[in-house]
């Protein structure tokens, strides 16, 4: 079967292509009828699966939802640092229990933060006596999530 991702000597072809999609969409889809569908065996299904794990292309979690947990305030953060302590000031954000995203950036803001809080007072608590709080934070901004409109996992 034909390469068509990847680079290197490990390549993915359209069956591992397929696996990664039907996993993306039910993690809990057996093999057998992934192997069905592509008219393969289940134990090939289950060696590439493996495979693609092993190598990093896939990784399969329970994905939580923030408001069935009791999070019903999600908010963007986008921090301004001091320029020379951006990952200094990234790591020890990454500590705080609210944070579940981080990333680097280029342009206005050198960290974009995606925080999940019981509720407002909970964000405000957030902002003041943890986030304001770390050396090197220089501004804040903060965005309120009003609806989510699309989120898709990759």
């Amino acid at each position: 079967m034909e390469s068509i991702i990847g680079n290197g000597a490990e390549r993915l072809d359209k069956i591992d292509l397929y696996i990664i999609e039907a996993m993306r969409e039910d993690g809990r889809e057996a093999f057998a009828q992934i192997a069905e569908k592509l008219k393969v065996s289940p134990g090939m299904i289950r060696q590439r699966y493996n495979r693609l794990v092993k190598l990093g292309y896939l990784k399969v979690v329970a994905v939580t939802n923030p408001l069935m947990m009791g999070k019903r305030t999600m908010v963007m953060i986008g921090i301004r640092t001091d320029g020379r302590k951006m990952m200094d000031v990234a790591d020890k954000i990454a500590k705080f229990d609210e944070v579940v995203y981080i990333v680097a950036t280029s342009g206005r803001y050198d960290l974009m933060l995606e925080v999940f809080c019981q509720d407002h007072e909970d964000l405000l608590n957030f902002m003041t006596e943890k986030l304001a709080k770390v050396d090197g934070v220089r501004e804040t901004e903060s965005f309120i999530y009003l609806k989510i409109v699309k989120e898709i996992y990759f």
